[in-house]
């Protein structure tokens, strides 16, 4: 591994829908553009040593990476206000160190799936319209699949777990799918 160079970090602390999220947003690029990284729990950060020393606090519950932003979910029975500015410290000096928040490449593979054009149709909705609100939101939503007028996609970050995340799927997501692509996209489900 290259030697890490110190560096100058600033970080500003924004809400989300989900009250038990934060979205720590960084002024550098963190991951690159398109790639997300969830840790649900410290088992899941193997290779992410960031992720594994957040997971330290007993106050953590959950870890995303995404883009300039990481947003880390805590546990129900602490605020924020008593917990934000340890992780918000913990997540400057680590970057200021230089060191890198994730040891894999991008692993990410989407299902074995005919790209029709009714697919890329949806991956462009997903693109253009909802996943710049979803990660404004200090989530990421990924297409997964689309069969018999249902499209399936995953929801990490602060959406996972978050009260109004199913509100915002069908309400929100779904309704759009149906005015863009009538009579193609029937419902959009979350992948559990």
């Amino acid at each position: 591994m290259l030697q890490a160079t110190p560096k100058n970090i600033h970080i500003y602390l924004e809400s989300n829908p989900n009250p038990n999220s934060l979205k720590f947003v960084v002024n550098e690029m963190l991951v690159p553009e398109g790639l997300s990284y969830d840790f649900p729990n410290a088992a899941s950060a193997a290779s992410a040593p960031l992720a594994q020393e957040l997971f330290e606090y007993p106050f953590v519950d959950r870890v995303f990476y995404a883009s300039n932003f990481v947003t880390v979910t805590k546990k129900d029975d602490v605020e924020w206000i008593e917990i934000q500015n340890t992780i918000k410290t913990h997540i400057q000096k680590f970057l200021e160190m230089g060191k890198y928040i994730i040891d894999i490449q991008d692993e990410f593979e989407a299902p074995a799936e005919e790209e029709t054009e009714t697919v890329k149709k949806i991956k462009t909705i997903l693109d253009e319209y909802i996943r710049p609100a979803v990660e404004q939101d200090g989530g990421a939503i990924t297409y997964h699949s689309f069969n018999n007028g249902i499209v399936k996609v995953k929801l990490q970050g602060s959406c996972s777990g978050c009260p109004s995340s199913m509100v915002t799927l069908k309400a929100g997501i779904e309704n759009l799918f149906q005015r863009m692509m009538p009579g193609e996209v029937n419902a959009v489900e979350a992948l559990a």
